[in-house]
């Protein structure tokens, strides 16, 4: 899972072909790379060190299309488009749509897959194409690979998802595109044995995408993935775990937007989706835990408020009906045969 925030986030590229540079301008491996290379290629690769020829796998890495399209008219060019390899500018062993999709190549990206590229296999990291477009924050290759059928939540052999390292860096746009291909907004990777019958206490929710979007205050993909579906109170059940609250961390998202020192709207957005304003224990004092953000006093009076008084009617039904139908059926509110008023209000757009 990746750490830390990212600081600037570019624009999404266009669809625009830079100056061509062609396989022959690419730097040749040092020493100390090849025997890296070698032992990468010796573990991870699918062909030896010996019989590898390169200009595929470099073609993607720099972008250059028409040497793509000449080599995959050859048979044995063709077998290898899946096929993972150390190329002489990197040593994680990779297939050329991978490489593509890390640099950004929206029109490689495309030809390969056309040209029958796996959309799904992964690295030996447990990365997908579409988990490293969304990486590098490459929304056209993330169009062209969700439309391929890539898996918007991408492997689970990643402890991350495309949708989580997204809500994390506060992009709407690549976020809008995942969820449109129903990306699981509640989507929690824990790659260990997990028992059945265990109850999961509430303590901390590092793995929710919910959750990393509001400690990272990017307010409209909190609403988004709410809008979306994605639970309030996320999908813990339990006493709460009182060792984590006297270790200062979050029993659950009401909980956490409070700690990290949330703007008042954040509260409203978990109220109005049904968050259960029971599940903090404290009355305020017990937020002032060490490197915490100060809590929004606005925030604290809403949910306080919240606790003291009921939940009105109109609030209770919509969240009703929106839970009957389920996150993956709620895109369907607005075709359905009700007045606009009450679809904006199902919508929370009103």
């Amino acid at each position: 899972m990746a750490d830390g925030p990212e600081a600037d986030v570019d624009d999404p590229p266009s669809i625009s072909f830079p100056p061509l540079i062609t396989v022959s301008d690419l730097p040749s491996a040092t020493a100390a790379g090849r025997n890296l290379k070698e032992w990468l290629q010796e573990q991870f690769c699918d062909k030896p060190l010996e019989q590898d020829d390169m200009r595929l796998h470099n073609a993607a890495y720099v972008g250059d299309l028409d040497t793509l399209r000449n080599l995959l008219q050859e048979d044995s060019f063709r077998r290898r488009i899946n096929e993972k390899s150390v190329w002489c500018c990197g040593c994680l062993p990779c297939t050329p749509l991978r490489i593509a999709a890390t640099a950004g190549h929206a029109a490689c990206v495309a030809y390969l897959v056309a040209q029958g590229a796996v959309v799904d296999l992964v690295d030996v990291k447990g990365q997908t194409a579409l988990y490293v477009a969304v990486l590098n924050g490459h929304l056209d290759c993330v169009r062209i690979l969700l439309e391929a059928g890539a898996d918007p939540n991408g492997s689970r052999h990643h402890r991350s998802t495309p949708l989580y390292h997204t809500a994390r860096v506060g992009r709407m746009d690549v976020l809008q595109e995942l969820i449109r291909f129903k990306a699981d907004v509640n989507m929690d990777h824990q790659l260990g044995p997990r028992l059945l019958l265990s109850a999961r206490t509430l303590n901390t929710l590092v793995v929710c995408p919910l959750y990393i979007s509001a400690a990272y205050h990017h307010l409209d993909c909190f609403r988004l993935l709410l809008q979306a579906g994605a639970q309030p109170d996320f999908n813990y059940t339990g006493p709460v775990c009182q060792e984590a609250l006297s270790r200062g961390l979050a029993s659950c998202l009401l909980d956490a937007v409070l700690r990290h020192g949330c703007e008042v709207a954040f509260v409203h957005l978990l109220l109005d989706h049904g968050a259960d304003p029971a599940f903090v224990p404290w009355d305020g004092l017990e937020l002032e835990a060490p490197n915490r953000r100060k809590v929004d006093p606005e925030a604290l009076r809403v949910f306080l408020e919240a606790r003291r008084c009921p939940r009105r009617l109109t609030n209770l039904c919509r969240i009703r009906i929106r839970k009957a139908m389920g996150k993956n059926r709620l895109n369907h509110i607005p075709s359905l045969p009700l007045p606009q008023p009450i679809k904006n209000f199902l919508l929370h757009q009103n």
